[in-house]
């Protein structure tokens, strides 16, 4: 009997100490088929839209003050819900009736309060995203892109996610220019997305995620899940930042242009801010070479680069 009651209190112990784990690893494999087809069904959704701008309404009065604005809403409903399968929509002010969570934990453990009313619109998201003219310093023109503080949306999808939608109804397509471009003008819709509705754990690289939709024509649909392992105060070359996230693990890659535009437009999520322009891995020929694009986390702009000149890595899993 007292061997049984070892044997079983081993086992006990055992079970206590693997199980979390175990449950964690369950999870984890869980969330990330969820996201996976997630990102399948709105990739081959936009894919029908014939263009993603103009949907809505948003005006302004002298003070450049938003005065109507139903241009998420009506993206939503006139858009969204002709090709994708969508149970519930909500505006602004009902945003956690479509189980948008309140508070969020971002990648690095840091809790966002409030999400659902701070967040609620794209320039609180990210204040960097307020545009209008700039100016390209090397001498390449002007660039105009127009971001008026638009309100989200959010709706449940019948695979039971919760989604924020923020929408930009003036999108365009990226300008021919020499060496930088907003990557603010180009984004059309960034989408937060809840794989569980309001349950639990609420953090993003879990259940929590973002996608974005690029380009009103021939639009691209990204889903970067970043790694929470940066380098925000080393720098590499292009060829070394290749190589530094092939080693961080078997699925680490370096984010294309628009999924590096897309971590950029949800970099209050990630939780470490990168105040240098980040490598990604796409490369652009050019008459005296081979230049990579880079991708500001603070102004936003995406700028051609030398590719023995230095970056800052943010690398993503496949």
């Amino acid at each position: 009997m007292a061997e049984i009651l070892l044997s079983l209190t081993i086992i006990g112990v055992v079970a206590a100490i693997t199980l979390p784990s175990l449950t964690g690893n369950i999870n984890e494999r869980t969330w990330n088929t969820q996201r996976k087809a997630l990102y399948a069904r709105f990739s081959q959704a936009i894919a029908l839209m014939p263009a993603l701008n103009g949907y809505g309404t948003l005006t302004e009065d002298e003070n450049h003050s938003v005065t109507t604005d139903t241009a998420a809403e009506t993206f939503v409903t006139e858009g969204l819900s002709k090709v994708l399968k969508i149970n519930n929509i909500c505006d602004a002010d009902h945003l956690t009736d479509c189980g948008i969570p309140d508070k969020i934990t971002d990648m690095e453990g840091g809790l966002i309060d409030n999400f659902t009313t701070d967040y609620a619109t794209l320039v609180k998201f990210n204040p960097m995203f307020k545009g209008g003219g700039w100016s390209n310093s090397f001498g390449s023109g002007n660039i105009n892109y127009s971001q008026i503080d638009t309100k989200a949306a959010a709706f449940e999808t019948q695979n039971g996610e919760s989604i924020m939608v923020f929408y930009n109804p003036y999108c365009s397509g990226m300008p021919d220019v020499e060496l930088f471009q907003p990557s603010q003008a180009v984004m059309c819709a960034n989408f937060v997305f809840d794989l569980n509705g309001s349950k639990g754990p609420n953090t993003v690289g879990k259940d929590i995620g973002f996608m974005s939709a690029i380009y009103p024509s021939d639009s691209v649909v990204v889903a970067p899940v970043p790694i929470n392992k940066v380098q925000p105060n080393t720098h590499y070359t292009h060829y070394d930042a290749i190589v530094y996230c092939k080693n961080v693990d078997s699925e680490s890659r370096l984010p294309n242009l628009n999924e590096a535009s897309s971590m950029f437009y949800n970099k209050r999520l990630l939780g470490a801010y990168i105040p240098n322009a980040a490598w990604t891995s796409s490369i652009v020929s050019d008459t005296d070479g081979i230049y990579a694009w880079r991708q500001s986390f603070d102004s936003g702009n995406r700028s051609k680069f030398k590719r023995d000149g230095d970056g800052v890595v943010r690398c993503i899993k496949r």
